[in-house]
């Protein structure tokens, strides 16, 4: 491990630039944590989705884990590759957004846990509010 890095007292504090350290106190710097560097709040929410295929008629059914305003988690009964592309589509509201795989399925006793990414912020997709994240 590292000792942590000294920071110059005129460069400002990076929190929020993924790769940059935080500093704390003093003059002590750290790397970011996961949630320091996420661009958006997560939240716990099962909903019904239906995840369009290019190339296939019927939808696959499934379920979010968490949702942001930029993608979210969801569980498929099948895990989908990397960088697949797909129409996600929110049961409860017919509402649709593109989306990519970002990272390859983690397997679960619910099933394969997918991580989507929408092709755009989309914070009105979950019909949830979603608060701006403050960065200290």
């Amino acid at each position: 491990m590292t000792p942590p890095q000294k920071l110059n007292t005129a460069t400002p504090t990076t929190a929020g630039v993924p790769g940059q350290h935080v500093k704390r106190s003093g003059a002590v710097a750290r790397p970011q944590t996961a949630e320091e560097r996420r661009r958006a709040q997560r939240v716990l929410l099962k909903m019904e989705v239906l995840v369009h295929l290019p190339g296939k008629t019927n939808p696959i059914r499934g379920f979010t884990h968490t949702v942001s305003a930029s993608g979210a988690m969801i569980i498929l009964n099948e895990g989908l590759p990397m960088n697949t592309l797909l129409v996600l589509e929110n049961a409860k509201t017919q509402k649709k957004v593109e989306c990519r795989v970002v990272r390859p399925p983690q397997f679960s006793s619910e099933g394969s846990l997918v991580p989507v990414e929408f092709s755009a912020p989309s914070p009105q997709f979950w019909n949830i509010f979603f608060p701006p994240i403050t960065q200290n």
